[in-house]
């Protein structure tokens, strides 16, 4: 359900609470599902990072993949998720803008795309986290279809969770749920710096 009962209209005056069941008909179980979490807002990876909390809590064996945060950065949710026994792999090298040598980037991207390939089709973990993939594949770092591919042929039991701004529509096309963040309000383009426990 969702978080709230209530309807605002465009007026921003709360409606009637639903009084009607808004669940559809005919709903079944699936054996895993395909998330992805996109948009210019703030939230995608920490979502994803919840969603990696509930696996570990119903005994899941969780793997992540992150793809452009470095693997020096040692931001939180990697060192909550070692301490938990989520197996971590960093395979970016940082901020592009940052970089001095793209090409370095791009084939460190590539390799780290085969690894978590492997991961995937391994069968070894129920949840497997795939962290700002999507710039690798809007880039053209690696072949959108392939990932696609990858997704589609992974064990029955494997769950997916993608994040990144700008998903090709073809990610969108195969995964279950998608969620776009907007952005509204940010601190960072107020001029406040990221800040330790809430933003990494």
């Amino acid at each position: 359900m969702s978080e709230s009962n209530h309807r605002q209209s465009d007026s921003g005056i709360v409606e009637e609470p639903l009084t009607e069941d808004p669940r559809p008909d005919g709903l079944q179980s699936a054996p895993s599902l395909v998330v992805l979490n996109t948009g210019n807002g703030k939230g995608k990876s920490s979502s994803a990072f919840g969603m990696m909390v509930r696996g570990l809590a119903v005994d899941w064996n969780v793997a992540v993949c992150q793809f452009i945060k470095s693997g020096d950065w040692r931001v939180g949710e990697e060192k909550m998720g070692r301490k938990l026994g989520v197996e971590w792999h960093s395979f970016g090298d940082g901020f592009t803008w940052d970089s001095d040598n793209l090409d370095h980037d791009r084939n460190i991207a590539r390799e780290g795309w085969e690894q978590a390939a492997a991961v995937i089709s391994g069968g070894d973990h129920q949840l497997v986290i795939l962290d700002e993939l999507t710039y690798l594949c809007s880039w053209g770092w690696i072949d959108t279809s392939e990932v696609v591919d990858t997704i589609k042929q992974r064990p029955d039991h494997v769950n997916i969770v993608i994040t990144g701004r700008d998903a090709p529509q073809d990610l969108i096309d195969i995964a279950d749920t998608v969620t776009e963040m907007t952005e509204i309000k940010h601190a960072y383009s107020q001029g406040i710096r990221a800040k330790r426990g809430i933003d990494y």
